[in-house]
């Protein structure tokens, strides 16, 4: 069994806290944005059997085969937990108790707050879904100090 200790190291060298804001689908009626949420590991081909133990640790989640055409990209296996309720119950609590040690922790933070955002159904607002895309536009932007 993988320790929690692990877990966060797998994490800050290999995992992604991201959120996707996405428009209405008008085609279907839709009136209200998409908020997705996604925390995941993507590891390479050959080491699917880590995500596994990664997915058993949680108790949740889905291990993937990632098809990847970006340049400097490889093919891979991703571990992937998406769903509001689980990452609310779980996955946020988790890393709460057993903190990131890498700039990671600051999309984590924002992460947290988009989540707890999209359960009070915050983005079927217009100030709530401009406050969520606000903290999506400062993840992942890290500088050089």
């Amino acid at each position: 069994m993988l320790s929690p200790d692990y877990i966060v190291g797998l994490t800050d060298g290999e995992g992604s806290f991201t959120a996707f804001v996405r428009p209405p689908r008008k085609e279907h009626g839709s009136k209200s944005y998409r908020v997705a949420c996604r925390y995941y590991i993507k590891l390479r081909d050959d080491d699917k059997p880590l995500l596994e133990k990664v997915k058993k640790f949680f108790g949740i989640g889905t291990v993937f085969f990632q098809y990847d055409k970006r340049p400097n990209h490889h093919h891979g296996y991703r571990f992937e937990i998406g769903r509001t309720d689980n990452l609310a119950d779980i996955v946020i609590p988790f890393f709460e108790k057993h903190r990131l040690q890498s700039k990671k922790i600051v999309d984590f933070n924002l992460f947290a707050k988009i989540v707890k955002a999209v359960q009070n159904q915050e983005h079927k607002t217009k100030r709530g879904l401009k406050r969520i895309k606000k903290w999506k536009s400062k993840m992942h932007q890290y500088r050089a100090r």
